[in-house]
């Protein structure tokens, strides 16, 4: 008999910070209106972008930290909490803390992933494993998609984070492996005992199942949580361009095996930029030139 669906358990509204979560979590919102960074990418060969996560992955995660911190203003208008700031905490469950640096105190934690949003898989790759007694009601997890401005160059942009409850995540995760998912191995997991939100680094915090031959448990995204929010993700454009066209593209692209194979992904992709009707010239015009740019990079891999 499979037990009901977890529920969302989250800060009581008596709770002293919790005008302090509300507003967090719409600065977290409002991250890609005022993210600004000043890394600037170009001459990335087309068939090494989805690989841009690995190389600029943390880089962006520690920016959005310092675009948190830019933000106070905005989690904290009456200067109350003047003395917290965001912190970043390398190999350690949550990656960032809202703490009091001389106490040590801490009011909130945010587990952050970037994810770029044309990798190979449609989906984040982000594994989720801490057991849900690591965090803390008020803790959440929270996926930054990103792109590069001009697609195959520029500066990275923020799209709309996905946040959720961490505690929340943990539950779902759990119950999806062990009773919505469909496998014939043991759905077993091991969940370790005594554990308090904010761990150190020496604490075992990770659930762990009995049987994981493919090292997929804590992979979220395959859960279905994230679902109806990946799904409005592909409508994103990208220089007038929807982001799955771009990911059906560069898949094709980093997959070819033939010089013939490359362009012609090249060509379905311009013929429907052009067949657009509802897309303005200037965008479209903008868009052939990218075309026109990863055609070139192709050239310059022969």
């Amino acid at each position: 008999m499979h037990p009901e669906t977890p529920i969302r358990n989250l800060p009581p509204e008596n709770w002293e910070h919790y005008p302090l979560y509300k507003d967090v979590r719409e600065a977290v919102a409002s991250l890609p209106i005022y993210f600004r960074t000043e890394t600037h990418i170009s001459g990335v060969m087309a068939t090494d972008l989805h690989t841009l996560n690995t190389v600029l992955g943390a880089s962006i995660e520690d920016q959005v930290v310092r675009t948190l911190n830019l933000l106070r203003n905005a989690w904290d208008q009456a200067g109350k909490y003047s003395l917290f700031s965001f912190v970043r905490q390398a190999q350690t469950f949550p990656d960032v803390l809202l703490r009091r640096a001389s106490t040590n105190e801490v009011l909130l934690g945010i587990e952050l992933k970037g994810w770029y949003l044309l990798a190979k898989e449609r989906e984040p790759s982000l594994r989720f494993q801490a057991t849900a007694d690591a965090c803390a009601v008020q803790d959440m997890i929270v996926v930054v998609p990103w792109a590069l401005s001009n697609v195959i160059s520029g500066s990275p942009l923020l799209f709309e984070p996905f946040i959720e409850s961490a505690n929340y995540a943990a539950h779902f995760r759990n119950y999806h492996w062990q009773y919505v998912r469909q496998t014939k191995n043991a759905t077993g997991i091991d969940i370790p005992r005594n554990i308090r939100p904010y761990p150190s680094k020496s604490d075992q915090i990770h659930d762990k199942p009995e049987a994981d031959g493919g090292g997929n448990f804590g992979r979220l995204a395959r859960t279905g949580i994230m679902d109806e929010y990946m799904q409005k993700l592909e409508d994103v454009e990208l220089c007038g361009i929807k982001t799955t066209y771009w990911r059906e593209f560069l898949k094709a692209f980093q997959e070819s095996t033939t010089d013939i194979e490359a362009h012609g992904a090249l060509d379905r992709l311009r013929k429907k930029v052009q067949a657009s009707a509802d897309l303005p010239s200037p965008r479209a015009h903008s868009t052939l030139l990218i075309l026109a740019e990863l055609e070139r990079l192709l050239d310059l891999s022969e």
